[in-house]
């Protein structure tokens, strides 16, 4: 396989033009049933194969397991400072400085537990939004482009395919 397939093994997000709500709903269920996804994908696998990286250079699955739990728990924050604030700048962070810390080399159920529990969050705020909410806006710094909260959907909702992409590519070989 290519770098650029072991990368982005569903492709490179692209957002899409128009949202229409069969799309927010078909990424609100991604987002709901992603936590039984990530831990199907890799339940039965032992220390070895979880510290297997998805591509030369990359992180390993233990690796991307705890990147999504950080990632989702920004996604979540940024939704709620949307949805509380008047267009608010977000914080990033470092994704890669983050892979490094001693962390991401705990055992993977702390993180599968913790998107569990952000998932439940993230879905009982998406099923109350009304056109409105879907319109409502934040700030990303390091672009200084301004997402709408439905963008966010698609993006996040593409971000658990991505790594489930990376997870199931690298099982494959074992």
């Amino acid at each position: 396989m290519t770098d650029e397939i072991l990368r982005y093994p569903i492709g490179k997000f692209t957002a899409p033009v128009s949202y229409t709500n069969a799309d927010l709903s078909t990424w609100t269920d991604t987002i709901k049933n992603f936590p039984g996804a990530i831990r199907h994908a890799i339940i039965g696998l032992n220390d070895q194969q979880l510290n297997t990286p998805y591509r030369p250079g990359g992180w390993t699955l233990r690796q991307v397991v705890h990147h999504v739990a950080d990632s989702h728990a920004n996604s979540l924050l940024r939704f709620k400072w949307a949805l509380t604030e008047e267009n608010p700048t977000i914080k990033p962070y470092e994704e890669a400085d983050w892979a490094l810390l001693p962390d991401y080399s705990l055992p993977v159920e702390p993180s599968l537990k913790i998107i569990e529990g952000l998932h439940q969050h993230w879905i009982a705020l998406l099923n109350s939004f009304t056109e409105t909410e879907w319109n409502k806006t934040f700030i990303h710094p390091a672009t200084g482009a301004t997402m709408q909260l439905k963008k966010a959907l698609a993006l996040y909702a593409w971000h658990c395919n991505h790594h489930l992409g990376h997870i199931s590519q690298t099982t494959k070989k074992f």
